[in-house]
């Protein structure tokens, strides 16, 4: 999906008007209406502040063009749900909720974060993962 169609689709999903929209995040109404007919796009400040009042993350606004992969342990972020966050409420595409939250990580060595993996890796035999 593109930015155009993600952004029409959250602002009528939360019930606001371009004017409403326009308002909270201190642009105008036509920049809003030029960002959904696709003649313009958002510039990166203005997708933060659209990260926070839809409550996505920044990939999620621009169509999820890339996949995100936790760059602790590896797991797939595919849902904004499994995306970290900042002390402030934004959203860390670098990392899953279980690996860093609130500006920390949960694991304060490498050794932890092994010992966590291997003790929830699935059940699979061996020769599977070797080709």
């Amino acid at each position: 999906m593109e930015t155009r169609d993600v952004l029409k689709n959250l602002r009528e999903k939360n019930n606001l008007t371009q004017e409403e929209l326009a308002e909270q995040i201190h642009v105008t109404r036509q920049a809003v209406s030029r960002w959904e007919t696709g003649e313009t796009q958002p510039n990166i400040d203005i997708l933060k502040l659209l990260s926070q009042v839809f409550d996505v993350s920044i990939n999620t606004l621009l169509g999820s063009p890339r996949q995100l992969i936790c760059q602790c342990c590896g797991m797939p972020l595919n849902e904004d749900g499994l995306i970290s966050r900042e002390p402030d409420g934004s959203y860390n595409e670098d990392y899953c909720k279980w690996c860093y939250t609130d500006g920390k990580f949960a694991y304060q060595s490498k050794k932890s974060l092994l010992d966590f993996l291997v003790a929830n890796m699935p059940n699979v035999p061996l020769w599977e993962f070797i080709t």
